[in-house]
């Protein structure tokens, strides 16, 4: 495939924003190359700008589970649009997204939206640390929870030491508060919460994790920490922003049976357009501001667009009780189908999956935290990645990151990926 419109467009966004690039992900950095530029989508394909047609298995990072540019949300932004694209002032769009968000999801009673899943999380720590009146939080080793300071903190050098930050601007009092675990290890939280005894507000996690590829949580991990946080006066916090309206209709609270006390969410609450949401039960979600002393704001939270696409991809994933069986089978047929390319060229690899997500690692022992996910070869994905983009298939281009299947897929998709993987591995 020819790219040199985008190598074109690439050097032009090089001189006004900074790497080009207005999401680290997006320069290639980890797997080489010149970024793609994208025209437009339709269904489970992008068109870049050289005119290349591929087909797309990261959905603008999990939203588009019904495809791009699906009808129902597309018509309804535009109706919506013609009437005022922001007004700073409550709408009716936003209670009826919202009884719909709760009817769908267990154990919540009221939701709160803003304008991304970073902003989702950040003030949903805000809230817990509020609620309890404690400070410190546990997060875990290759979850991402977005860019807020407080998450944005390294491993420390015991089971029991606080992180120091990963990124200059993130101050040590903040990393101070940030305690790190090892996703999947029981043993290690409880220790983390035995030397810091009531001084917990919260354990934030994703229950399947998607930012060190697809990894799941092992049998018993999340019923632990819910009877850990029971026992200790902790919130637990579940971010769904991945997971919620694509793995379930209730997300992973309902698809495993564990209950969180608050939920980010994000990707598909939204259809695609910018926007994020924290929910809880009444006694939790009355400590925010104007009700209770916790404050959060948004001058463009609840926006009409975000809002109608919202509410027009909920309708649709509500309305179809298949919908989720599908994805799962897509998703079954397209890893058992890369599995056997794999392995019938002898390439060492790994393949994690939960519903409609999942990722390939290129190591041979099984994936359950991010110390594993980080043994796999990172030069045979690069050589993976650019041979799939050749072949016209797009996935991320980073390792460390989930594939997303859209029910826009039909199977000459997904045998077409196949197809394209057989050729690939022939050359790994």
């Amino acid at each position: 495939m020819i790219y040199k419109r985008s190598s074109a467009l690439f050097a032009d966004a090089e001189r006004v924003i900074p790497g080009g690039v207005n999401s680290p992900v997006r320069a290639f950095k980890a797997v080489g190359g010149t970024p793609i530029f994208v025209k437009e989508a339709k269904g489970a394909y992008l068109y870049d700008e050289d005119g290349n047609r591929l087909i797309d298995y990261i959905n603008s990072w999990g939203p588009m589970i019904l495809g791009h540019a699906y009808k129902p949300v597309v018509d309804a932004v535009v109706q919506k649009a013609k009437k005022g694209t922001s007004f700073g002032m409550p709408t009716e769009i936003e209670t009826r997204i919202a009884e719909l968000a709760v009817s769908m999801v267990p154990n919540i009673d009221k939701i709160r939206f803003v304008n991304s899943g970073t902003e989702a999380c950040m003030s949903s720590v805000r809230l817990a640390r509020g609620f309890t009146g404690k400070d410190k939080i546990i997060k875990f080793a290759g979850c991402y929870h977005g860019h807020s300071d407080s998450f944005l903190i390294q491993a420390g050098s015991g089971a029991v030491t606080f992180g120091t930050p990963n990124s200059p601007g993130v101050t040590e009092g903040t990393a101070k508060d940030t305690l790190l675990a090892r996703y999947n290890d029981l043993d290690n939280v409880r220790a983390l919460v035995d030397a810091n005894k009531n001084e917990i507000a919260a354990i934030i996690i994703e229950p399947v994790a998607g930012n060190m590829g697809c990894i799941p949580p092992k049998e018993g991990f999340l019923e632990g920490l819910r009877r850990v946080c029971d026992a200790n006066d902790i919130l637990l916090i579940f971010d769904e922003v991945m997971t919620g309206f694509r793995l379930a209709k209730g997300g992973v609270q309902e698809l495993m049976g564990v209950d969180a006390d608050i939920v980010c969410f994000g990707k598909v609450i939204g259809g695609g357009l910018p926007v994020g949401a924290f929910a809880a039960r009444h006694d939790i979600m009355n400590h925010l501001a104007p009700l209770g002393p916790v404050y959060q704001a948004g001058t463009l939270s609840g926006n009409p667009l975000a809002m109608a696409a919202g509410l027009a991809m909920l309708t649709e994933l509500n309305n179809d009780n298949e919908v989720f069986k599908r994805l799962e089978e897509k998703t079954i047929y397209l890893h058992e189908g890369i599995e056997k390319a794999l392995n019938s060229n002898n390439i060492v690899h790994t393949i994690n999956r939960v519903g409609s997500m999942f990722s390939v690692h290129f190591d041979k022992s099984p994936v359950v935290d991010f110390e594993s996910a980080a043994k796999g070869n990172n030069d045979t994905f690069k050589r993976f990645f650019h041979g799939l983009l050749k072949e016209g298939v797009y996935i991320a281009p980073s390792a460390f990151e989930t594939w997303f299947i859209t029910d826009a897929l039909s199977y000459n998709d997904l045998d077409e990926t196949i197809t394209a993987i057989e050729k690939v591995a022939k050359s790994l």
